[in-house]
């Protein structure tokens, strides 16, 4: 499975909104996981089993609880059973069909 996910805490009391630091928590949880992942500028994307992706989510989120008076998560979830190395894999064949070129349905 993989699991694209955003945490940030709101009420930080920060006067230039700045979340860096706590997303900084979320994603040293991410790292020490030992899980295939990937951070962008605006989610982190993980993959493994069920239990394991969302325990890291879960552990992710409580980082990030102190930084602030709430915390917003945002999370998309891909599961196909029996496969892996997706989160390389999709991006893979996307570049071979557009190095391919456009096909249209007719």
């Amino acid at each position: 499975m993989l699991v694209a996910f955003s945490v940030a805490p709101s009420g930080t009391g920060r006067a230039d909104g700045s979340v860096h630091d706590a997303v900084a928590a979320a994603v040293r949880v991410v790292r020490e996981s030992g899980l295939p992942h990937r951070t962008t500028s605006m989610f982190t994307e993980i993959e493994g089993e069920w239990d394991e992706v969302f325990d890291v989510v879960r552990r992710a989120t409580d980082a990030v609880l102190p930084f602030g008076s709430r915390v917003s998560l945002v999370l998309k979830a891909d599961m196909r059973p029996g496969w892996t190395g997706e989160l390389d894999g999709k991006v893979e064949r996307l570049e071979r069909a557009l190095e391919e070129g456009d096909t249209v349905a007719e």
